[in-house]
């Protein structure tokens, strides 16, 4: 349906995410992949949707001047907001660690901001979700990074693993935002393309 719509644009997803790429396929649209190396640092005084909306515009930068007329670049980026810091992807298990304890019995917010850039044109959009957690006991907090390995996540977990089973007690809005991608307004973006 969407893809008709789009056969004049070729989209490229430049995030190398297997979730944001299956996201793209399960919505069935044909897509390029491109990588580009982004240095990820953005200014301390930043908050909230600011750092996210601030590091996909950042990832779309990198192809300034790459871009062919018909092409429409997608970048996004996703923070952990928590206890008022952004909680990226751990550096280690210890981290890792720390990190879910810190979610353990409370409520964070999942924000992804997602840029679509052409030749002429930038738009942002972002989403926040808000996932509760029971509390998570020591031994489930080591099972899940032992077996699971969610280093390249933010916030150390992914939601539709293991700990999103067992520890999510509540969520508010988008359960694919917390994934990566609030797929709907992705979606309703793109389908609005003239």
């Amino acid at each position: 349906m969407l893809r008709d719509k789009l056969k004049q644009y070729k989209l490229i997803l430049a995030s190398g995410s297997p979730r944001r790429q299956q996201f793209f396929k399960d919505l069935e649209l044909d897509f390029e992949i491109r990588l580009k190396e982004v240095e990820e640092i953005y200014p301390p005084n930043l908050k909230r949707e600011e750092i996210t909306n601030f590091l996909a515009e950042l990832k779309a930068g990198a192809f300034e001047g790459g871009l062919q007329e018909n092409e429409i670049l997608i970048t996004s980026d996703t923070i952990v907001w928590h206890n008022n810091k952004a909680l990226g992807k751990p550096t280690d298990k210890q981290d890792a660690f720390a990190i879910l304890k810190s979610l353990s019995s409370a409520t964070h917010e999942v924000i992804t901001s997602v840029c679509f850039k052409t030749n002429s044109t930038t738009h942002l959009l972002h989403e926040v979700t808000k996932v509760s957690f029971n509390e998570l006991s020591d031994e489930a907090i080591s099972y899940y990074i032992d077996n699971y390995k969610p280093f390249d996540k933010a916030g150390a977990y992914g939601i539709q693993e293991w700990i999103g089973f067992i520890g999510v007690s509540k969520i508010e809005g988008s359960y694919a935002n917390v994934m990566g991608m609030p797929v709907d307004k992705v979606y309703e973006y793109l389908s609005n393309l003239p």
